[in-house]
């Protein structure tokens, strides 16, 4: 299986247009597999930061008898 990296952007309709250059590599009709990354937003960041603050307030130090119960 063969790998290209691109940088690109999505548009209001969802495409994603691949540079020419990649376009030249795929045979036409090939199957592909595509993963796409994208950085996460400050926003998504702080509800995730939000969420795991909220369950670690639920741990009291009691619950560190199962931490000696694992070592």
């Amino acid at each position: 299986m063969k790998a290209v990296e691109f940088e690109g952007t999505v548009t209001a309709g969802g495409q994603i247009a691949l540079p020419p250059e990649v376009v030249d590599e795929i045979p036409s009709g090939e199957h592909v597999k595509v993963v796409l990354m994208w950085a996460q937003s400050d926003e998504d960041s702080a509800f995730r930061a939000a969420g795991r603050r909220l369950f670690e307030s639920a741990y009291s130090p009691e619950d560190a008898v199962y931490e000696q119960l694992l070592g």
